[in-house]
């Protein structure tokens, strides 16, 4: 067989190779050098790529974070809050958010001021935020609270005028009422102008306000009234109306018989006889203080000479003696069709009602005996060892505490319930 020295690669030919060269033990453990990575492109190596590529990854971060606080910020605005009671919470007028979120925080209503003004902010109600107080609902969240004083929905207080306080007696209860704010008027009031009402108002209000609002109040009132009387009452003017009816509302708190105490005082003015009125009395003596509540009325009293005093003068007393409500001005103006010229308790809250002096005078007789009958039961019953004691010559309580005087005499009296 031939042989190629040359080495043409044809089949059982071999190429022939330089000599082979016998490696060391190390070298042949030695690890092969491998192929070089490609050398990196002149834009790769550019400055502006590099910023880029540094701004997108800041960005990138800041993304995140943003998303991060936005989520975990919502769920701090959104979440039950720190207080375990609630509370009331007060908005001054021109008070801004920052202000409200930082004494939310100080109250322990909220948990972190930041994110209740973030919060505000984000849903645009920076503006929208009223002044008032507000009842903050226990573990009320940030946007709960939010709401609500966006709402505008102020804890509401009442003040309560009721019928026959006099003026002063309403002043002295505008004046004790601490939500409201300033002084009440150091002039008072004429005596019947003020309306016997419930307002409601909201912390921050003033008493000067509130006393201009019951005035216009009863001074309308008086006037729809007295529009829509009947055509035939002996009342000169609307001053006259409102001391009568000031009266009517002393003497009775029965509904269903005002308009009839009304027609016995009209029916005695009609002929001149005297009013004769308890109420008037106590008005004359005492003012618009009122009488002290344990205090009754004494024939001593009766004698006494005042300008209210209706057992001594003719007609109506000067001004009126309280404020009337509206049932008793509408008596006055439209009362019963009676004869009726007297009343007297019955012993039951309500009176009876009779036109002549003899028919009175059985009726305060039968009203006599019925106290001494309770006054013998009190004095029998257990661990009472004796009679309860009795005024001198006072009277037993007629309606609003006050006894209707009687003496029973020649004239005889609007409202006799008094022993003598």
């Amino acid at each position: 067989m031939n042989t190629n020295a040359g080495g043409g690669g044809e089949f059982g030919q071999r190429q022939t190779q330089g000599p082979i060269m016998p490696k060391t033990a190390a070298e042949a453990l030695r690890p092969e050098t491998g192929t070089p990575p490609p050398k990196r492109s002149r834009a790769s190596r550019s400055q502006i790529v590099v910023f880029l590529n540094f701004f997108i990854s800041v960005v990138m971060l800041v993304v995140l974070a943003a998303g991060a606080a936005v989520y975990f910020g919502k769920q701090a605005f959104d979440e039950p809050g720190p207080s375990a009671n609630g509370d009331t919470f007060l908005v001054k007028p021109s008070t801004g958010v920052q202000d409200i979120a930082d004494q939310l925080e100080r109250r322990g209503l909220i948990s972190d001021a930041r994110i209740f003004r973030l919060g505000v902010r984000a849903t645009g109600n920076d503006s929208a935020l009223k002044a008032g107080e507000y009842a903050i609902k226990p573990r009320a969240s940030m946007h709960d609270i939010m709401d609500l004083l966006k709402s505008g929905k102020s804890v509401m207080y009442s003040l309560t005028i009721p019928e026959g306080l006099t003026v002063e007696q309403a002043l002295m209860r505008i004046a004790d009422q601490d939500a409201l704010t300033g002084d009440v008027p150091a002039t008072l009031p004429p005596e019947g102008s003020i309306a016997t009402d419930t307002l409601r108002f909201t912390r921050g209000a003033t008493r000067q306000q509130m006393v201009e609002k019951l005035l216009a109040d009863q001074k309308k009132l008086v006037e729809d009234v007295w529009a829509h009387r009947a055509p035939d009452l002996p009342i000169a003017n609307i001053e006259d109306f409102v001391t009568l009816a000031s009266i009517v509302e002393k003497e009775t708190g029965r509904g269903d018989e005002r308009s009839r105490v009304a027609a016995v005082f009209l029916n005695r003015l009609a002929k001149g006889m005297r009013l004769q009125s308890d109420p008037t009395i106590i008005y004359g003596l005492f003012g618009g203080k009122g009488k002290p509540a344990d205090r009754p009325i004494y024939q001593s009293d009766i004698d006494k000479q005042t300008p209210y005093n209706t057992y001594l003068i003719k007609g109506l007393p000067p001004t009126p003696i309280a404020c009337p409500g509206r049932a008793a001005l509408e008596a006055v103006a439209n009362p019963s069709k009676t004869d009726d010229l007297y009343f007297v308790a019955d012993g039951n809250g309500g009176h009876v009602f009779a036109a002549t002096l003899e028919e009175h005078n059985q009726n305060v007789a039968r009203y006599r005996a019925l106290q001494k009958k309770q006054a013998d039961a009190a004095a029998k019953a257990p661990g009472q060892t004796t009679a309860p004691a009795a005024p001198d010559d006072g009277t037993g309580g007629g309606a609003n505490g006050n006894g209707d005087a009687a003496d029973g005499g020649e004239n005889g009296d609007a409202g006799g319930d008094a022993a003598q």
